[in-house]
C-alpha cells in the first residue's frame, strides 16, 4: 500500500480574481487529491491529502506553474494528519481582519473571450462586458475583501441560469468569475447625447463608428474611466478635441487595431509588441513610422503613445470597420479622471458630442499606463490600469502612510512587509484632485486593514500633503523630495548599500529652502549627504518659469553675459521684454535659486527655439530631445569645482561654447546632441570624482528627466563602461510616481532606527 500524506498549504499574493480556486481545483482532480481550497483576506488556503508521490507533483507544480495572472509571494506548508477526505471541493470565501491579500489590477480581454465575442453561435456574441477568470475588471470594482461578487460594483446584478452554471462549475473559466455576466442578465451601454438624451439605435456600435467617422467626438466610458474618442485621421476632429479640451499641443493617445495595424504606423520592437498585447495593455511610447497619421496628434514629438483594445466594447468598436482612435482621458485640464455617468454628462457636455455609457459602476478610476523601452527594458512611466496596484515586498517595522509629491501623485501604504503602492492619481492642484487622493487612502486603509501610526510627507511647505496631515492626528515626517527619488530606486532593486545616487528632475525643495532638481548624494535608506549639484540659478518671478521657460533661458544668458547679453540674444528672445528680468536678475528681487535639470533643460530648449508657453510638463524638453542629431558626438565644455565640501557644476563654459554654435550657424539639431552629451560627461565625471573620495561604486538613477531616452542611455552605458553597478526604475516610475515608495521607506528606517534625516 502506497503511503499517504496530507499537507496544509497557504498561498500568499495576488491569488483572488486570478483563476487560482479553478486551477488548484483541477490539479487536485488530476491528481486524485482530495480536501478542499477556500479565500480568505490572508490569502489562499489549501487542505489537501491523498498518495504521497500525487501531492508531491500537486505541490510542485502550484510552485513552478501558479496561474498566468497571479503573483506568488509566498507558500507555506503544514503537515497534518489525515483528515480522509472524501471528495476536493472549493469552500465559500470568507474575511479575516488583520491579514493581507494582494490585489490584482484590471486584465485587458484574453482572446478567448474575442473569440466569443466574435463567435455568431455563442451566447457572448457582441457582447460588451464579456470576461473570465483570465481577464476583465478586478480592482477597479472591488469595494472589499475577500473577492467575492457581493463585494464588488457587481453586485446589483444578479446572475441567469446560465450564467450561475458556469460561475458554479470548477472546469469552467468562468467558475467564479466575479464580473462574469451576459446579454440577459449582465450591464447595458447606452449612447447619449450631449445634454443626456437617450439615442435610440438598434445597433449602438454600428451607431457609435458611423459617427466617429464623421468627425464626432464621443465620450466612452470604459473598464476604469472615460475617454475622449475620435478619429485620428479626421484633422478637423483632432483639432476640435484639442480645442474643447484645452490641450493645444500635448501628445495624444491612440487605440490601434491590432498589432499588424501599428506596425503600418510606428517601428514597434520584439519586446515593444509583447508590452502592447501583454495582459496589461499600457499605453506603450513607439517610434514613429513616416507621416501616415496626422502631425496634430503628437506634434514636435517622434514617439506616438499606442495602446492595443483592451476591453469587449474596445474591440467591438474597432470591429465595426475603423483603424485608429484617438483616445484622450476624458477630463478637463488639471482635473482628475471622470468615471462616473452624471460627471459625465455635467463635464463633458461642451467636450464631447456624444457619449457611450453603461451601468457597471467603476469604484475607483484609474488612468491608462504609460510604459517605453530603453535599454532593452520596459520603463514604466505611469504605473495605473493593468499594474496597479503594486506590491513590493520589504522589511517594514510600521504601518505608514507615505502623501507623495504634489505632482504625478500616487500614495503607498505599508503592512506586516508589504508595500501598497496606488495607482497615478494626478497633480494635486484642486479639490476635486484633493479629495480623489484622500477617498484613495481610505480605500487603501480600508481594504488592506491598515491603520497608519505615522505620515510620511514631503518637506515642501506648500505641498497638499501640508494641509492633509493638519487635517489627522497622527505623528508625520518630513523626507527631502530628491532622496525619496533615490530610494524609490534602491527598493525596486534591493540595493541596500550606501550609493551614489543621481536626482535629476524640475523641482524639489531642499533643506536650504532652495529649489533642487541637480543633485549627487551619498545615501541609504535612512540618511542622506548632499555631495554636489548643478550650480544654483535664479528663477525670474519664482514658479512662473515652468510654464515660461523663455525666463529661465535669460537667467543663464545673464550669469554669463551680464548686462550685454542683449547683444548675443537668440531670435526666440528677441521678442520678450526682458528688461524687467535684467533689473530682478540684478538686485536679486523676487528670485528662487534653483540647482534643477529640467529649468536647464528649458533654457537651452528655448535658445534653440522653442517659442510660447509650456502647456505640459516636459515639453521643452521633449522639444529638444526630439531635435537632436542621432550621430554626433562631441560636447561642450564644464567646470567642476570643490566648493565647501561640495562638488558644483558650472555651465558657464557650456552656455558659452553653445552660443558660439548658433552665431556660426551649426544646425541646432547638432547644438542639442552636444547638449545632451556634456550632460552625460559631468553626470559621469562627478561619480569618479566622489567614488575618488567616497570608494563607492553603485549608482542609481532617478528623477523625471531620466525619462529622457538618450540621457538615461547614455549616462548608463558610459558609467558601466568605467566600472560602475548602475541602477534605474522598470516598474517603479522615475517621475515623482515613485516618491512615495521611497518617502515610506524613509520614514520606516527614521523610526526604527530613531535616525535623523540630514
Amino acid at each position: 500500500m502506497e503511503n499517504k500524506n496530507r499537507k496544509y498549504i497557504t498561498v500568499k499574493g495576488i491569488v483572488q480574481g486570478v483563476g487560482f480556486r479553478p486551477y488548484v481545483y483541477r490539479l487536485a482532480v488530476q491528481n486524485n487529491l482530495k480536501g478542499w481550497v477556500k479565500n480568505t483576506s490572508g490569502g489562499l488556503y489549501i487542505d489537501v491529502e491523498g498518495k504521497e508521490v500525487n501531492v508531491e507533483n500537486f505541490l510542485a507544480e502550484i510552485k513552478n506553474n501558479p496561474p498566468k495572472l497571479s503573483k506568488v509571494a509566498e507558500i507555506y506548508v503544514e503537515d497534518r494528519e489525515l483528515a480522509n477526505y472524501e471528495k476536493f471541493e472549493i469552500k465559500k470565501s470568507n474575511g479575516a481582519e488583520g491579514r493581507v491579500t494582494l490585489i490584482s489590477p484590471d486584465i485587458g480581454i484574453c482572446e478567448d473571450c474575442i473569440n466569443d465575442i466574435k463567435n455568431i453561435e455563442n451566447r457572448r456574441y457582441k457582447y460588451p462586458f464579456t470576461n473570465c477568470t483570465n481577464c476583465g475588471p478586478r480592482y477597479t470594482i472591488i469595494k472589499g475583501l475577500p473577492y467575492d461578487r457581493y463585494a464588488t460594483s457587481m453586485s446589483e446584478f444578479v446572475m441567469c441560469s446560465e450564467c450561475g452554471n458556469e460561475y458554479e462549475n470548477p472546469l469552467d473559466r468562468r467558475f467564479h468569475a466575479q464580473p462574469t455576466a451576459c446579454h440577459i442578465c449582465g450591464p447595458k451601454i447606452e449612447l447619449v447625447d450631449s445634454r443626456g438624451n437617450k439615442v435610440l439605435r438598434e445597433d449602438i456600435i454600428k451607431e457609435v463608428v458611423r459617427l466617429l467617422k464623421k468627425g464626432v467626438i464621443i465620450a466612452i466610458k470604459g473598464l476604469s474611466g472615460f475617454h475622449l474618442a475620435c478619429d485620428a485621421k479626421c484633422e478637423k476632429a483632432v483639432e476640435k478635441l484639442r480645442d474643447r479640451k484645452n490641450r493645444p499641443t500635448k501628445p495624444l493617445a491612440v487605440m490601434i487595431k491590432d498589432i499588424y495595424t501599428v506596425k503600418k504606423y510606428c517601428n514597434a520592437i520584439n519586446i515593444e509588441e509583447k508590452i502592447l498585447g501583454s495582459e496589461r495593455k499600457p499605453i506603450v511610447l513607439l517610434n514613429k513610422k513616416n507621416d501616415l497619421l496626422l502631425h496634430n496628434i503628437a506634434p514636435n514629438n517622434n514617439k506616438l503613445g499606442v495602446m492595443l483594445p483592451y476591453t469587449p466594447l474596445h474591440q467591438l468598436i474597432f470591429d465595426e470597420g475603423v483603424d485608429v482612435l484617438v483616445m484622450t482621458s476624458a477630463n478637463q485640464s488639471g482635473m482628475p479622471i471622470i468615471y462616473k455617468n452624471d460627471d459625465a454628462v455635467e463635464s463633458l457636455k461642451n467636450v464631447a458630442d456624444y457619449m457611450l455609457i453603461h451601468n457597471r459602476d467603476i469604484y475607483i478610476p484609474v488612468d491608462d499606463s504609460v510604459s517605453m523601452v530603453v535599454l532593452g527594458e520596459e520603463r514604466v512611466l505611469r504605473n495605473s490600469r493593468g499594474y496597479a496596484p503594486i506590491n513590493i515586498n520589504h522589511h517594514m517595522s510600521n504601518e505608514i502612510l507615505a502623501c507623495g509629491s504634489h505632482m504625478k501623485n500616487s500614495i503607498a501604504l505599508s503592512k506586516a512587509d508589504n508595500i501598497f503602492v496606488s495607482q497615478y492619481i494626478g497633480d494635486v492642484e484642486n479639490i476635486e484632485t484633493y479629495d480623489r487622493v484622500s477617498k484613495i487612502i481610505e480605500h487603501f486603509k480600508s481594504i488592506y486593514y491598515i491603520k497608519p501610526e505615522v505620515i510620511a510627507v514631503d518637506m515642501h511647505p506648500n505641498y497638499w500633503s501640508s494641509e492633509y496631515i493638519k487635517e489627522q492626528n497622527i505623528r508625520h515626517i518630513e523626507v527631502q523630495h530628491h532622496h525619496a527619488h533615490i530610494v524609490s530606486c534602491m527598493v525596486e532593486n534591493k540595493v541596500e548599500d550606501k550609493v551614489i545616487g543621481i536626482a535629476y528632475d524640475g523641482s524639489g525643495y531642499g533643506t536650504d529652502r532652495k529649489i533642487w532638481g541637480g543633485e549627487f548624494f551619498i545615501c541609504n535608506y535612512s540618511t542622506s549627504e548632499r555631495v554636489g549639484h548643478l550650480n544654483y540659478l535664479g528663477m525670474p518671478g519664482g514658479e512662473i518659469v515652468i510654464k515660461e521657460p523663455w525666463r529661465m533661458a535669460v537667467s543663464y544668458l545673464y550669469k554669463v553675459y551680464g548686462d550685454e547679453l542683449d547683444n548675443i540674444l537668440p531670435e526666440s528672445l528677441r521678442v520678450k521684454e526682458i528688461s524687467n528680468l535684467k533689473s530682478m536678475l540684478r538686485h536679486s528681487m523676487n528670485i528662487i535659486d534653483t540647482s534643477s535639470v529640467g529649468r536647464l533643460f528649458d533654457a537651452i530648449a528655448v535658445i534653440l527655439g522653442f517659442t510660447g508657453e509650456v502647456t505640459y510638463e516636459g515639453e521643452a524638453a521633449i522639444f529638444l530631445e526630439y531635435i537632436c542629431d542621432q550621430n554626433e558626438t562631441s560636447s561642450y565644455d564644464y567646470n567642476i569645482q570643490l566648493i565647501d565640501d561640495e562638488y558644483i557644476i558650472n555651465t558657464d563654459n557650456m552656455v558659452k561654447e553653445l552660443m558660439g554654435d548658433i552665431n556660426v550657424n551649426v544646425k541646432k539639431e547638432i547644438i542639442a546632441r552636444k547638449f545632451h552629451n556634456t550632460l552625460i560627461d559631468f553626470s559621469v565625471h562627478m561619480c569618479e570624482l566622489i567614488y575618488d573620495k567616497k570608494h563607492i561604486k553603485k549608482v542609481v538613477l532617478s528623477g523625471g528627466v531620466f525619462q529622457n531616452q538618450i540621457l538615461l542611455t547614455g549616462i548608463y552605458e558610459k558609467l558601466i563602461s568605467k566600472g560602475f553597478e548602475v541602477y534605474t526604475h522598470k516598474l517603479i516610475p522615475c517621475n515623482d510616481s515613485g516618491i512615495s515608495l521611497g518617502q515610506l521607506v524613509i520614514a520606516n528606517e527614521i523610526i526604527h532606527k530613531n535616525s535623523p534625516l540630514w
